[in-house]
């Protein structure tokens, strides 16, 4: 196996590290510690070359915040400087050597996959099997060791300065366990943790149709019994060699439907998850409100908007999206819109 050398001179190349705070400030401009950083964007990002150049760059204290939706878990934040650019200048760089390792199966954080493609994947393969093995991983990225990851990433990445800065991030969190969720290279450590599974199902269990998406998966076969074999070896295979195990794991036939990303799958059709529904319709309810109240701005409005059909456009939601109203309120966002257009036009027309 080919492993990569003299990676660091271009981590560090000025070019890089600005792309690197271009990609990283994307949907995030308003924010104050963005702004703040724009005061002096070439001086900043000096002084970052100049910490890895020098090996004085540590990752910084963790934030940590609680998040209620789809389900209870903590958000560990790093701040926009260094940190969110450095991890964009490193994964610039190291991504596209890792994506070649990856099979065509895993979906997760990937140019031209994502969930929307693992469920038309689905789609496209439902009606040739009968039964489906369904698995999650507990608690996946508080359990990742960090041990095995370094090991890993060591068997593709040679260069001693990029492993220094790769083991700098995964060190950070303390225990010998865990990519924190909310680090932009978590959900490629998780990628390359998991890819260890890929290799095993496709390669030596030989499973023909297999979809990972993160830490979720399902095998779909025509027998039963041969699913039940394979959960217990993959089963046996994450224990030892990742130091994993399942939170929850089912084999049933797929005329039940297959509910995985967010959707229920059928033969004929794909349904929004009732949890993702009933989630979506009360957020839908009190939009207006807040809008007219001022709790969002007509911008976040728009972005809520945008995000539900985004959702809802991917499967058969035509009696749904009649029902949250959404035509109604995407054509009142266009409305408002309009008018706050031509009211910004005739403001800079009178100064």
């Amino acid at each position: 196996m080919k492993r990569h050398t003299n990676l660091w001179d271009k981590i560090i190349d000025y070019d890089n590290l600005f792309l690197a705070y271009t990609n990283a400030r994307k949907g995030k401009r308003w924010q104050r510690n963005v702004q703040n950083f724009e005061k002096d964007i070439e001086g900043n990002l000096i002084k970052l070359q100049k910490s890895l150049i020098n090996k004085t760059f540590t990752t910084s204290k963790y934030k940590v915040k609680t998040i209620y939706e789809p389900k209870e878990r903590q958000i560990y934040i790093l701040p926009f400087y260094p940190d969110r650019i450095l991890q964009h200048a490193l994964l610039q760089i190291i991504s596209p050597i890792w994506d070649k390792l990856f099979i065509d199966d895993s979906y997760s954080c990937r140019v031209n996959k994502g969930m929307h493609q693992a469920s038309k994947k689905l789609m496209l393969n439902i009606n040739k099997y009968n039964y489906c093995l369904k698995c999650d991983i507990s608690k996946f990225y508080p359990s990742i060791d960090h041990k095995i990851l370094f090991n890993i990433v060591q068997q593709k990445i040679k260069c001693g300065d990029t492993l220094w800065l790769i083991k700098n991030i995964i060190d950070s969190f303390e225990g010998g366990k865990n990519a924190p969720i909310g680090n932009y290279t978590s959900q490629w450590f998780g990628n390359l943790y998991m890819n260890e599974l890929d290799m095993y199902v496709k390669h030596h269990l030989k499973c023909k149709f297999y979809i990972r998406y993160c830490d979720d998966f399902i095998i779909l076969n025509n027998d039963k019994k041969h699913l039940k074999e394979v959960k217990d070896k993959i089963e046996d295979f994450i224990h030892n060699k990742l130091l994993l195990k399942f939170s929850k794991w089912s084999i049933f036939n797929v005329n039940q439907g297959i509910d995985f990303l967010g959707y229920r799958h059928f033969r004929n059709k794909i349904l929004l998850r009732k949890s993702t529904a009933k989630r979506v319709k009360k957020r839908l309810k009190y939009l207006p409100s807040k809008l007219n109240s001022g709790k969002i701005s007509l911008e976040q409005f728009g972005s809520s908007l945008a995000s539900t059909y985004g959702w809802i456009k991917w499967c058969h939601s035509y009696n749904f999206a009649n029902k949250i109203k959404l035509k109604e309120l995407r054509s009142e966002y266009e409305r408002l819109s309009k008018a706050h257009k031509q009211q910004t036009r005739c403001n800079k027309f009178v100064s």
